[in-house]
């Protein structure tokens, strides 16, 4: 975890970036993915929002998250080893996450479709199958309550904050809403999409954003460990935050995208 920009645009633009970003987490893919199958049959129409719903929910935490450091920032500052520890936290959870997924894409069957593989999920039993609106965004909420969300939020908060007050503060948050916002509620229409069909393309599609999920979730971690075993590197990635994050974003969305237009078109079913 690497300290904010000073410039306010660049602030901005960073944290929306990280919303998008963190969007695209495995973990979120996976519990919208169940949530969005789990809905399906029952309530068609609502599935499709799942993933916009589960992001209201999680970024009203952050956001909350976000006035109360920022009306504590006059007294208190980020401990270096919040920091640190949120940052191999941080590692750590993406190199599983990237491994389970990358097997998930060779252990499925060529017939069916690729479902992503989360860890947080798995904690949540019961909860994980709810059928209201206000039930999925509450799932959102619960994930929202970890420590890497709660770190992060902490960092922009205490920026936002020296910036300019808890407005500040709590305008960042909405800003990384409305980039998880814009991540999660598209995969929960795409997810929706895919489930919709049975056909080699959708299933095709569905293996290419889990191969992007997965891989780049290794890259990131990688680069992560790698510049905390290499000064220089460190020092290079200095005021890169926004473009190397950029960088992500850009390739899993353009994944994304590719299975999306995979996925529109119109081929035989499987077995016709």
């Amino acid at each position: 975890m690497s300290p904010l920009p000073n410039d306010s645009l660049a602030l901005v633009l960073l944290v929306f970036v990280l919303g998008v970003k963190h969007g695209f987490d495995a973990d979120h893919l996976a519990t919208i993915d169940g949530l969005t199958r789990y809905n399906a049959r029952s309530r068609p129409r609502m599935a499709r929002f799942c993933g916009s719903l589960f992001s209201l929910g999680h970024g009203a935490v952050v956001v909350a998250i976000a006035l109360v450091v920022s009306l504590l920032s006059g007294s208190w500052v980020v401990p270096e080893w919040l920091e640190l520890s949120g940052a191999w936290i941080s590692i750590a959870f993406l190199t599983l996450l990237g491994l389970l997924n990358l097997r998930a894409v060779f252990a499925a069957p060529a017939h069916e479709l690729v479902r992503p593989v989360g860890l947080k999920g798995r904690w949540l039993g019961r909860l994980a199958r709810v059928s209201d609106p206000l039930g999925v965004a509450f799932v959102g909420a619960l994930f929202a309550l970890s420590f890497d969300t709660v770190s992060q939020a902490a960092l922009f908060a205490v920026s936002g904050a020296q910036a300019g007050g808890w407005q500040h503060a709590a305008g960042l948050g909405l800003v990384f809403m409305l980039g998880m916002l814009l991540a999660d509620g598209a995969n929960g229409l795409w997810m929706a999409r895919l489930i919709s069909r049975a056909d080699r393309v959708a299933c095709i599609a569905s293996r290419v954003m889990a191969l992007a999920v997965g891989g780049m979730s290794l890259l990131v971690a990688a680069y992560g460990a790698a510049r905390r075993a290499l000064p220089g590197l460190e020092a290079w990635g200095e005021g890169k935050e926004l473009m190397l994050g950029g960088g992500v974003v850009v390739v899993v969305f353009a994944s994304f995208l590719l299975g999306l237009q995979l996925a529109r078109r119109d081929v035989r079913p499987l077995g016709a």
